[in-house]
């Protein structure tokens, strides 16, 4: 098959002299193919003349067409001439449209007819000698808007032609101007009729209409190019397309706006409704916090320092972009959180406010699952009656019975057990706490003049009895003691939390032996209050019960420890170390990475519906007598203790797997072993899986960032690369922009780790603390998230109470049924994956990679090695060998199996903070 191809040169070329030059042998013609300026070098006469591979012709050039053999078929002289080629176009309908919609979708289908049209511009990698800029083709319209538009199919593939001349080169843009009244979801788009094959355009991005937003929309081609290899005729495009993604600080945002940038929390709280609903900024001086994205509201008219709120039904501003998708947005909004917190829940508190019924034992929990919570309520009739549209659809649709968490599926009583309390400390929801016990007793860090002593009152008699005949010494030394500690993160907050109606709780530590057989027991749980002088403590130890009596109490004592954890769970580890630490990264990346840039490509679909999620959560979970107030025992202190956690233990360098274990004593540096490190928990589910992953993460990101970056200089002179760590750190984590721990960014290896953490943070980390909320915490009694009583001692008027049936007391200190029920709705969609879900190793729009086989040959090896990785845990799962994941009534460990199907699955790892 003959070639086409320009020969760079002066003279005329006949085909004696050209074979003349070339060996007969296949490696002597053999083409040399130089990827990044996309030429082929011929030898001619001694020399290396330059062939380019595509159609068309320069000024003192020669254009021949050359046979496989090298047979010199033609010698044309040079003649700019045109061509044709041809844009397809794919655009994504909605499923669903109100009747605003449809009746502007018929609107722009008749005025496409009379020339209100999409309209596309081809703009190539050249610049024009003449006008010095970038070389465009003609303008064109897309075809048979009118007659497709209308399609009941998810995508509709338009076209487009142009006419282009054969000196236009390589399209590296493509501009789109949308001259309807709706805007459209822009799929992708694919230029054809090039002699270097087809071009692609991965758009995936909503194109307003010119009435709203006049400029031209700006796609790149999945070519990615670093800022000093970018192509001279995209260079102002990519700087251009920077500057509005960034916008100018100024003013509120429209839906509409495609415009990334920072502001503190300041819209948590709506001091207008009262001095019950204020809460201070997160974020500034006085308490720091990350960032958040900008909306521009204005101010609440009571506090010129809080921004006004948007309250549901209406929606608050994210980059359009980062909005969810149709699948996306419905899965979310009719599931159970939205029928019981909006149609459900205000109804049942206006009928029972007077009677806030409890939990009188286990069958009240059970038969939430059973017969469902108006039934339970002996509510249905009523409801019923009042509003029968809403609670029927809500019961067809079985949203008023709960699934049976996994938690008691196999095992109805597992969760009393302290294997079970104690496992779930490495294989549960939050397995990210514990850590190796290295003083005993323990010691706060907190100021003593103002906390009190720092000493424990935990002490050797409580717990040498329970150590194998170990000395405490030899059980530190032999690593056979842990720690779950809340000490220093509850007791600042302890005063104004449970002066709070219907808030008891303390400040917990627990202590841990490490048996024989790999499991943990528990053999103290200290208890502590803040001392009611600088010298005295209120603090008690607790221990594994000896009588009926004693057996309740620690029962309730295990309650307040896992309501601590899932308070901190919650609150630091999921919110604040997995969304939002990572908004402000996300909003560098927009305002600071072009399209164009390999780094962006590479996070993209770990930043994907992240900003989204964040802001639903502060409209509606972390926001005033938000539903995390409402269901957690720190109430209106929630996200204050959040910022405690962010001020005094956040560090970006300590938030990688290895680093977090080493640091928390759960692993040693060991170079001999994988990942550099050796677990002193053998079987810790959470991070044999985990470093598994995270080393399939961290070999993909290093292929990656090595076909980039070989060397520092190409790291250090990346001043888009650079731009984006920096605001990052001294924009979007202002507050923290001096500590000392930030990792540089100097080499390629600097960039690997800061990638590879990012990714970790974004994908399995999430995982692991989101999509298990309801497995574990659906059954209220394994993890109560609020705590309503504290344990009475001999001298409190309660005891009396709690010693004629401590059973029921256990259940009154547990949250309320209304309580409960609005804290199952929360974590069942919070634990639901959705159908359009990506998962690790997947890629939704495998065009992104399409510019470079390398990068695709290596995401193939990791998506090859994330299944590899799935088939071992699945093997684990199965050891009996392996008791924190196998055995009678153990739930397997899948919160880090990397695929799931859609729904609450406790398994699976999206790419993304999606949830």
């Amino acid at each position: 098959m003959a070639l086409a191809k320009e020969i760079m040169g002066s003279s005329l070329i006949d085909k004696s002299s050209f074979l003349s030059s070339s060996s007969s042998s296949s490696s002597s013609r053999r083409l040399a193919l130089n990827r990044s300026q996309n030429r082929v070098f011929l030898p001619f006469e001694g020399k290396k003349v330059q062939a380019i591979m595509r159609r068309g012709v320069k000024s003192t050039t020669l254009v021949a067409a050359i046979s496989e053999d090298l047979e010199l078929v033609k010698v044309v002289p040079e003649k700019a001439v045109k061509f044709k080629v041809r844009a397809v176009v794919t655009v994504r309908n909605k499923n669903k449209e109100d009747f605003t919609e449809a009746l502007l979708k018929h609107l722009d289908a008749f005025t496409d007819q009379i020339g209100r049209n999409v309209v596309l511009e081809l703009i190539s990698n050249d610049i024009d000698p003449k006008t010095k800029a970038p070389k465009k083709s003609n303008e064109a319209v897309l075809k048979d808007w009118s007659k497709k538009s209308n399609l009941k199919t998810e995508r509709v593939n338009y076209t487009a032609e142009f006419t282009v001349d054969s000196n236009f080169g390589i399209p590296g843009a493509i501009t789109v101007t949308n001259k309807h009244q709706k805007e459209f979801f822009l799929e992708s788009i694919t230029i054809e009729g090039f002699a270097s094959g087809p071009v692609h355009f991965p758009c995936n991005s909503w194109v307003q209409s010119k009435k709203d937003h006049p400029g031209k929309r700006i796609f790149f081609s999945n070519q990615p190019y670093l800022p000093n290899e970018t192509p001279a005729g995209l260079k102002a495009l990519r700087e251009k397309e920077l500057r509005e993604l960034r916008g100018d600080g100024q003013g509120e945002r429209k839906l509409s706006d495609r415009v990334y940038d920072y502001d503190v929390y300041n819209d948590l709280g709506n001091p207008d409704k009262g001095i019950d609903f204020a809460r201070p900024v997160l974020g500034g001086d006085k308490i720091p916090y990350p960032r958040r994205c900008r909306t521009g509201r204005p101010p609440t008219d009571t506090d010129l320092n809080s921004e006004s709120r948007v309250e549901k039904p209406l929606p608050m501003y994210v980059p359009r972009d980062e909005q969810f998708e149709e699948s996306k947005m419905n899965a979310f909004s009719t599931g159970r959180l939205k029928a019981v917190l909006h149609n459900l829940i205000p109804s049942l508190m206006a009928s029972i406010s007077s009677n806030n019924k409890d939990f009188k034992g286990f069958s009240d929990i059970d038969s939430l699952y059973s017969e469902g919570l108006l039934l339970k309520l002996g509510l249905h009739d009523g409801i019923l009656k009042k509003m029968p549209k809403a609670v029927s659809k809500i019961q067809e649709g079985g949203l008023l019975k709960y699934d049976v968490p996994k938690i008691v599926s196999k095992d109805k009583y597992a969760w009393l057990r302290d294997d079970e309390f104690s496992r779930q400390a490495l294989a549960g929801i939050n397995p990210v706490n514990i850590e190796r016990l290295q003083v005993f007793p323990p010691v706060s860090k907190l100021d003593p003049e103002i906390y009190g002593p720092q000493e424990s009152a935990l002490k050797e008699e409580h717990i040498v009895s329970q150590l194998n005949g170990m000395t405490i010494q030899e059980a530190l030394e032999a690593n056979k003691l842990y720690m779950i500690d809340y000490h220093d993160v509850y007791l600042p907050f302890l005063d104004r939390m449970n002066a709070l109606d219907g808030r008891k709780s303390y400040a917990t530590r627990t202590i841990f032996f490490l048996t024989n057989v790999g499991t943990l027991k528990p053999l103290a749980i200290e208890l502590s209050l803040p001392p009611t002088s600088p010298t005295t403590q209120s603090k008690r130890v607790v221990t594994p019960p000896a009588d009926a009596t004693t057996y309740w109490m620690w029962q309730l004592a295990k309650a307040h420890v896992c309501s601590n954890d899932a308070g901190v769970h919650q609150l630091v580890n999921h919110w604040l170390r997995t969304h939002a630490t990572m908004e402000p990264l996300i909003l560098a990346a927009h305002r600071q990475l072009s399209a164009l840039h390999p780094i962006f490509k590479l996070l993209d679909p770990h930043m994907r519906y992240t900003l989204e999620i964040n802001e639903l959560a502060r409209q509606n979970l972390i926001n005033a007598d938000g539903v995390i107030e409402s269901c957690f025992t720190p109430g209106r202190y929630c996200m204050e203790i959040s910022a405690a956690a962010y001020k005094n233990s956040w560090r970006f360098d300590q938030e990688g797997l290895p680093a977090d274990l080493i640091r928390r004593g759960m692993a040693v540096p060991d170079p001999t072993q994988p990942h550099g490190l050796k677990l002193v928990i053998e079987d810790y589910p959470y991070a044999t899986d985990g470093l598994m992953i995270w080393g399939a993460i961290e070999n993909w990101v290093c292929d990656y960032v090595n076909l980039y970056y070989p060397d520092s200089a190409q790291v250090c002179n990346d001043k888009e690369l650079q731009a984006w760590y920096a605001e990052f750190i001294n924009v979007g984590h202002a507050d923290l922009r001096h500590a000392e721990w930030w990792p540089t960014l100097a080499t390629p290896e600097d960039l690997s780790s800061i990638l590879t953490t990012i990714i970790w943070l974004a994908s399995a980390q999430h995982a692991a603390l989101n999509f298990g909320q309801y497995p574990y915490g659906g059954y209220v009694p394994n993890r109560p998230p609020l705590m309503r009583r504290l344990i009475p001692d001999e001298n409190d008027p309660e005891y009396a109470i709690f010693h004629a049936d401590p059973q029921k007391y256990f259940f009154s200190a547990l949250p309320s049924l209304l309580q409960a029920t609005k804290f199952m709705a929360v974590v069942d969609t919070l634990s639901t994956h959705s159908p359009d879900e990506e998962y690790l190793g997947e890629r939704q729009h495998q065009s992104i990679w399409c510019g470079d086989a390398e990068v695709v040959e290596a995401f193939y090896d990791f998506s090859s090695e994330i299944r590899r990785v799935e088939k071992e845990i699945d093997r684990r799962n199965e050891d009996p060998k392996l008791r924190n994941r196998c055995g009678a009534g153990v739930l397997p460990y899948e919160l880090l199996a990397p695929s799931s199907e859609p729904g609450v699955t406790c398994r699976g790892v999206p790419n993304s903070v999606s949830i």
